[in-house]
């Protein structure tokens, strides 16, 4: 099952997606593509599409929510997920070292299925205030660049990359500290409570989003553990300079930045949503765990480890 999303990557999935149907196709694989009005009616359909028939692989051709939609449907299932990454993005096909090329990445995938060749990994797993139970492969977020997201989700235009530079110029004229309390590994002789100010708070189960932006860089994807990134108040030339570090993951060498380990993590703030994979999920509290071994990927022999 190929779901596509016709609009990620400012089309490059609807070029990708007839390339990857043409390989799958000549490595003698019988391939269903999914295609829906919006999020909600795709989910619905490949859904749908996997109880009508057995399926060997679910194949997401898109960027990072594309991947997130796909894994609604996968996770803790036996069914396998495969990547040809055409999104915007593409932080979670990067980490796992997939091609960029849709033939390239279609190639690796057909590879696996013959060979057996699989990666389990951990999923994310958040429920926000309003009831939204979400898994997520990548980093789930909340402050400073969620609401740069709600803040671009709003505008008409211009569209994207431009758009999310117009909203995070935007958002930094009006942003300031969240005042958050924030619970880790609760019930645990490991167990954290925190009540304080902060710009960001990144919970990674993958290191990056946003194209590149290593948030959390310690974070490994099949070690049962999630990352946690808290970013002080900090004044706004102060947040300018350190920002920039997220791309190479230096940020966390600052002493504004705290890192920790978690199983499960809950965050409360006032008026805050939570984004995941760069999609949103809700409102806050949200609560977070890690889930070991939730998800089948097919992916290169580089990325059989990939970190």
């Amino acid at each position: 099952m190929l779901l596509l999303n016709p609009t990620s990557g400012k089309g490059r999935a609807s070029a990708a997606a007839p390339v990857a149907v043409a390989t799958l196709q000549d490595r003698g694989f019988e391939v269903v593509q999914v295609v829906g009005h919006d999020a909600d009616d795709a989910a619905a359909r490949l859904r749908r599409a996997i109880d009508a028939a057995p399926t060997a692989a679910v194949v997401a051709c898109g960027g990072d929510g594309t991947v997130n939609l796909c894994l609604q449907a996968v996770a803790s299932t036996d069914v396998p997920l495969g990547i040809v990454p055409a999104g915007t993005g593409n932080d979670v096909a990067t980490h796992l070292g997939m091609p960029k090329a849709a033939a390239e990445a279609a190639a690796v995938i057909a590879d696996a299925l013959a060979t057996g060749r699989r990666r389990v990994v951990d999923a994310g797993r958040a429920v926000s205030a309003d009831g939204v139970d979400r898994w997520y492969l990548g980093v789930l977020s909340s402050g400073f660049d969620s609401m740069v997201n709600e803040r671009a989700n709003l505008m008409t235009w211009p569209s994207g990359q431009a758009r999310y530079l117009r909203a995070i110029l935007a958002e930094l004229r009006s942003f300031s500290a969240v005042p958050y309390v924030m619970v880790v590994d609760e019930g645990l002789p490991t167990e954290l409570r925190e009540e304080k100010a902060g710009m960001l708070v990144a919970v990674g189960n993958g290191t990056s989003y946003g194209g590149g932006m290593r948030v959390c860089p310690g974070a490994l994807m099949d070690d049962g553990l999630l990352s946690l990134i808290f970013l002080d108040e900090v004044s706004t030339p102060r947040f300018l300079r350190v920002f920039p570090r997220v791309f190479k993951g230096t940020h966390v060498e600052i002493p504004e930045v705290h890192e920790h380990v978690a199983g499960t993590v809950r965050l409360d703030a006032p008026g805050q949503v939570a984004y995941a994979d760069g999609e949103r999920i809700g409102p806050l509290p949200v609560e977070v765990r890690v889930v070991p071994a939730a998800v089948t990927l097919l992916v290169p022999p580089s990325g059989a480890r990939a970190t």
